[in-house]
């Protein structure tokens, strides 16, 4: 039997960074196997990796430093002592960024690492036993409600809880002055309208596959293929006069020039964590944090987020 790495290890020897090998593992590039809570990972195929790069494989894999996933280093607690753990959480919003610093700031011996995917694919990731924690907002049209009924199916015989982190404002983005006239689902459907898309499993795609479902439209919408992977790469494409309408939240509308927004409805972001998980140290320090007013306080200060909920388990599965 080869001899194994963990995770450190194996960004060592690749000189790149922790999360970096947690993503080639997500993407099925390099082989992983669990012993424990352990992720551990066989040197033989980390040879057979490099190799593959030194052939030219058609598989060809670019290991770039990512710049949207973060990874901290430990530093201090001010209650229990832990043992070292890692989780990775997932999402996409600037909340789990703050969450993840808070998290260096406070708990000692955690190694805390971002995965940068959409809500359906964190869930499916948490399944698999892939990501520790995914935040959702996942809007389900047959009950006109968030979250709670993909977890279940998404999550099957695993029960979990759904902690709130805020409630955000979706709608479209258009461009300045709103000259197509934009401002209801409908209107998507008009044959002088072109869309930019999101990504296939972010909560973004699933609310316009979900309208386009319960209010029988047409789904031959312009642009509907072209996809982007964030709210801000959205904006930005629509800024750029690329398209004439996108959809995203309120918050990220303001931080680019040149479009307007039209809300649509509010959405509910809440953070899942398995049950079994509650006695653990480090899951117990990290509701914590999203229960104080430390943690609130630096959301109310970046505005655009409505925090009534803040910290209070929303529903159980």
């Amino acid at each position: 039997m080869s001899s194994s790495l963990n995770v450190i290890e194996v960004a060592k020897l690749l000189n790149i960074a922790k999360n970096t090998v947690y993503e080639m593992i997500k993407r099925g590039e390099l082989p992983s196997y669990k012993v424990g809570r352990k992720i551990r990972i066989d040197r033989d195929d980390i040879e057979n990796y490099i190799n593959n790069q030194k052939k030219g494989s058609s598989k060809t894999i670019d290991i770039q430093e990512p710049t949207t996933n973060i990874n901290f280093s430990p530093s201090e607690i001010t209650s229990t002592k832990l043992q070292n753990e890692e989780i990775i959480i997932s999402g996409q919003d600037i909340v789990l960024d703050i969450l993840n610093r808070m998290i260096e700031q406070k708990c000692k011996n955690i190694r805390s690492y971002r995965s940068n995917i959409g809500s359906y694919n964190g869930l499916y990731e948490m399944y698999n036993g892939r990501v520790s924690i995914s935040s959702s907002h996942l809007w389900d049209y047959e009950t006109d409600t968030y979250n709670t009924n993909f977890v279940k199916k998404l999550l099957p015989g695993i029960p979990c809880i759904l902690i709130n982190l805020a409630y955000r404002t979706q709608g479209f983005y258009v461009q300045k002055g709103n000259p197509k006239n934009i401002k209801t689902w409908e209107d998507l459907n008009k044959k002088n309208i072109t869309m930019v898309n999101r990504e296939k499993g972010s909560g973004i795609r699933i609310l316009l596959d979900s309208k386009i479902k319960s209010l029988n439209l047409s789904q031959n919408i312009i642009g509907y293929e072209n996809e982007e992977t964030s709210h801000l790469a959205v904006a930005s494409y629509i800024a750029r006069q690329m398209a004439d309408v996108g959809i995203g939240n309120e918050k990220v509308s303001k931080q680019v020039d040149n479009i307007d927004f039209i809300p649509l409805q509010k959405e509910r972001y809440d953070l899942v964590i398995k049950k079994s998980d509650l006695n653990n140290p480090t899951y117990k320090s990290i509701i914590n944090i999203i229960s104080s007013e430390e943690f609130k306080n630096e959301l109310e200060g970046l505005g655009g987020y409505d925090l009534k909920d803040i910290g209070k388990i929303i529903a159980e599965t």
